[in-house]
């Protein structure tokens, strides 16, 4: 799953560790925004990814595709979105989710940087 790290660490200021004993990256090493379960986690039995998401994404996101996107344990009533990443995989989204999902938790300051450098 070297791609996920791939995108997250292009973004400004990221790191990534183990939280929980699995790939997990941080704005500024303290605010998670994206975690890897390669192997899946508790009932959820195949590699997916937890996402920071805006109010009301998560829903919308369950709403339109509930076999590929799922409300988290621990993290899902802080509106953090499951993806799972054992079908057909549409890496453009992937990326797109992750970049939201730290555009939701970074300082304005990072996300003024990001817009910068992509625009």
């Amino acid at each position: 799953m070297a791609r996920i790290g791939a995108i997250c660490l292009a973004l400004p200021e990221v790191t990534q560790r183990p939280s929980h004993g699995t790939p997990t990256w941080f704005v500024r090493d303290r605010t998670a925004f994206v975690t890897l379960w390669p192997e899946g986690h508790h009932r959820n039995t195949f590699p997916h990814l937890w996402c920071a998401a805006p109010p009301g994404e998560q829903a919308t996101l369950i709403a339109a595709d509930p076999d590929r996107f799922f409300r988290p344990p621990y993290v899902g009533h802080r509106g953090w979105v499951g993806v799972r990443l054992d079908r057909d995989v549409d890496w453009t989204e992937v990326a797109e989710l992750c970049i939201e999902a730290y555009r939701t938790v970074a300082p304005k300051g990072l996300v003024a940087r990001l817009d910068e450098s992509r625009g």
